[in-house]
């Protein structure tokens, strides 16, 4: 855990036990540079250049220093090339912040002085940068360790940062408690993939969901499986039935104090564990697949936030939940399943299941609300794992102004978004001879990103709609400070700032 207070008391004058500073590459050696030389280390500036320390992004330099019979320890984590503004160096600066509180850990330096850096470096607002330092620094932090029992594998304490600024303190500390509430939100979603499937349930999924949405009195419906069959929700019912775990349908519901305001809906797929039905995955293949509710654990964990930070707008949250597993009751390859909003289509894959459970959800979210713009959000296809990898999301629409929302979002929260091409030439792909539809499109098409997006479009209506593809990005992410082994609670962030900075079309 880290815990931030604001200080303006000079930087030097703290009793710590790590001094951090942030620079950006070919820093002048002047400044606190100088006093820390001054005062710990008379050849600091002489172990910096004997040890490379340029300020190059994911640089990271650790001097212990002895001072009054104590350890402290000087830390410079780079920031790279000052040749842009904006949203490009605040992630230098997210991977910056994720580096150090990494080193704060393997060094065991639970109290620190940090000098929060200039944010007209980076053209953007402080309390912003303040609100990145906290949200990040929690990420950092975050390590699941709850089923270790020996006790020296787990953290070691709190960190307690300093954080040394002459900004506003006001501001500062408003974005600091922003920054907290994000990070809360992300990493009660990395938890929630980070759990067994043993011990994650859809019913399990759902209570969870449930206690922290009364936490901010907001509106919960859950639906279990026989309303779920009742009401003729076929996609759902369908792919739960090979499990004897019930299936659970959940709704959360925002309301802002502001009338006639803009209304989102997001949808996340929950499959709290996907062997691939009948159409079984190998071994390796099902190893991960705790993680194939990532969807729906960012859709719930960030209406929380939404609630905490009260947007004057409205969200509902959605997450259909289900296991996907074989038995004498599995959905079959040739099956017929008939959605929520009357549609049929014809099962070729089972482990084409999080389309089938999105469907329903889809159709139910344009049905019962009247919604300015609705997303989607699923670990949805290899394919899209294996067009942009670990670091981008894919991002499917044919509406211009909501996408430039999301890019919006991305930009604001760090989440990188890939567009790729919802084009009409791919749509007859998944036609079928039987049926509406089939779950997965016919092999001399390829994208199997894109034609899972068309299949997932006939559930939409006419409501401006986005897919977002994680499948890549949910789950043991290399090269991310910030992130670790597991979850990353992928599209938290940026359905937070999607839902903060709407701008209405």
């Amino acid at each position: 855990m880290v815990t931030i207070r604001v200080s303006d008391k000079p930087f030097l004058q703290h009793d710590v036990k790590a001094f951090v500073l942030c620079l950006n590459e070919n820093f002048n050696f002047d400044n606190e540079l100088l006093q820390l030389e001054k005062q710990f280390f008379p050849g600091l500036r002489a172990i910096m250049e004997e040890q490379g320390f340029k300020g190059k992004v994911s640089d990271i330099l650790v001097v212990p220093v002895s001072s009054n019979s104590t350890v402290v320890h000087l830390m410079f984590a780079g920031l790279g090339k000052r040749d842009h503004e904006g949203y490009i160096p605040v992630e230098n600066y997210r991977r910056a912040v994720g580096h150090i509180i990494k080193a704060l850990v393997k060094h065991k330096c639970l109290s620190v002085a940090m000098q929060l850096p200039s944010a007209e470096l980076f053209g953007v607002k402080p309390d912003y940068l303040a609100s990145q330092t906290s949200c990040i620094s929690s990420m950092a932090a975050y390590h699941f360790d709850e089923f270790i029992t020996n006790p020296t594998r787990k953290e070691q304490g709190d960190i307690v940062i300093n954080l040394v600024t002459r900004n506003d303190f006001k501001e500062i500390t408003k974005g600091i408690e922003n920054g907290n509430t994000i990070s809360h939100a992300v990493n009660t979603a990395r938890h929630w993939v980070d759990l067994p499937p043993c011990n994650l349930t859809p019913v399990e999924l759902a209570e969870k969901a449930k206690e922290i949405a009364h936490k901010q009195n907001l509106k919960v419906t859950i639906f279990n499986e026989d309303e779920v069959t009742q009401m003729g929700m076929g996609g759902l019912s369908a792919v739960a039935r090979g499990s004897e775990r019930e299936c659970q349908f959940v709704i959360i519901e925002y309301n802002a104090a502001e009338k006639n305001v803009p209304t989102l809906g997001f949808v996340g797929k929950g499959i709290t564990f996907d062997s691939g039905g009948l159409s079984l995955k190998t071994a390796q293949h099902m190893e991960t697949m705790k993680e194939d509710m990532a969807g729906a654990a960012s859709v719930l964990s960030a209406i929380h936030a939404i609630a905490v930070l009260k947007p004057a707008i409205n969200v509902i949250a959605i997450a259909p939940l289900a296991e996907n597993l074989p038995s004498d009751k599995s959905l079959k390859p040739g099956d017929i399943i008939q959605f929520y909003n009357g549609k049929t289509a014809e099962v070729k894959n089972t482990d084409a299941e999080g389309r089938l459970i999105l469907a329903d959800a889809l159709a139910y979210a344009v049905k019962h609300y009247d919604l300015d713009a609705l997303v989607d959000i699923a670990t949805l296809t290899g394919s899209c794992m294996h067009a942009l990898g670990p670091f981008f999301s894919g991002l499917l629409s044919q509406n211009e102004s909501l996408v430039e929302n999301i890019y919006e979002a991305s930009r604001i929260s760090g989440e990188r978004v890939w567009r790729l091409p919802l084009d009409d030439d791919y749509k007859p792909a998944i036609k079928s001879d039987v049926a509406d539809m089939c779950n997965i499109g016919k092999k001399q098409y390829f994208a199997g990103a894109i034609t899972a997006a068309w299949f997932l479009n006939e559930f939409v209506d006419d409501v401006p709609w986005v897919h977002l593809d994680i499948a890549g990005t949910a789950y043991d992410v290399p090269d991310i400070s910030y992130y670790g082994k597991g979850a990353t609670g992928v599209g938290t962030r940026l359905l937070i700032e999607l839902a903060m900075n709407w701008k209405a079309f």
